[in-house]
């Protein structure tokens, strides 16, 4: 499947305003994947710096390639990005104009079957988005403790029959060791009643995402990695950032919400300047993609995009 930066027009659209906020704007795409965003950003505004973070040294590689055109105005480092403040030090600079979140699992990732992300094709249950360290979708099926499972199904995945999956895989591993996406998917629709399965797409997507979840601390990745990015803004500079499940979207909105709300006190009859919130949501809520990109591309389907701009130092 061809790779279609999601919501790409509306993230330059909304970045454009932070280019002229200095003479040598930077913006830190934080989730670099093939490299789509950067690409547009690069080749809209001649003068920009862009650095790429992504977890991913598949990713770092291939982006790399794709935008060597654009010489030292492009900038990557293999990194979590909650990392995002030693990066943007390590290449010189304190403040940056900008940020870009694309959240959870890249299109590359999917549509390569060995990474074992995809529940559709066999492949060794891996899903770590680095695969240089950090445990296994496998050793986390094989290796914890009935209750933490339950748990990380339940909490990740938001799967209403972890108890019955996570029996049935205790089952399954006292045999053998998990070590199949196939396997794991055919388990997964074992353990749901019949006319549950008839509804809400493939029965393992949850349990898949759970797991993804889990092996790389995806969402303690993210409430670590967007208050640095909000402190790293210039004055008007802003955050992007798109989420594609609840889970994600609702951490952006409480870190959103919070940067954006005053601290005054609420008795009082006038704002207090050293209380006011240093933050302001660009508009109010998620915006959608159009009618047009979903028929074009149908991964941007659940995707949620949030955009807050710094109002005060």
């Amino acid at each position: 499947m061809a790779h279609i930066s999601v919501m790409r027009d509306r993230c330059v659209e909304l970045l454009a305003p932070v280019v002229a906020l200095s003479d040598r704007p930077v913006i830190v795409d934080a989730t670099l994947g093939l490299g789509g965003h950067t690409e547009a950003l690069l080749t809209s505004f001649p003068t920009l710096t862009v650095i790429g973070i992504d977890r991913d040294a598949i990713a770092i590689a291939r982006a790399t390639e794709r935008l060597a055109q654009f010489g030292e105005r492009f900038k990557s480092a293999h990194v979590v990005f909650d990392e995002i403040s030693s990066v943007v030090a390590s290449f010189g600079f304190s403040q940056i104009n900008g940020a870009l979140f694309d959240l959870g699992v890249s299109s590359m990732q999917l549509d390569e079957a060995e990474r074992g992300f995809s529940y559709s094709q066999d492949a060794p249950l891996d899903m770590r988005m680095d695969t240089s360290c950090g445990i296994t979708a496998a050793e986390i099926l094989n290796t914890y403790e009935p209750g933490k499972l339950v748990q990380i199904l339940r909490t990740y995945g938001e799967e209403k029959f972890a108890t019955r999956i996570v029996e049935n895989i205790v089952k399954a591993r006292s045999k053998s060791p998990l070590n199949s996406t196939a396997h794991l998917a055919a388990l997964v629709k074992e353990s749901i009643p019949a006319a549950t399965r008839r509804t809400g797409g493939n029965p393992a997507k949850r349990t898949f995402q759970a797991l993804r979840i889990e092996a790389n601390d995806e969402l303690g990745a993210i409430s670590r990695a967007l208050p640095q990015a909000l402190n790293l803004l210039l004055v008007h500079g802003r955050l992007v950032v798109m989420s594609f499940q609840s889970l994600e979207d609702r951490i952006v909105k409480e870190i959103f919400t919070e940067a954006s709300t005053s601290k005054s006190p609420r008795n009082l009859p006038v704002e207090l300047p050293e209380f006011a919130a240093k933050f302001s949501l660009i508009f109010r809520s998620s915006q959608t993609p159009s009618e047009r990109e979903l028929a074009e591309n149908p991964r941007s389907a659940s995707v949620r995009l949030r955009a807050i701009e710094r109002v005060a130092a």
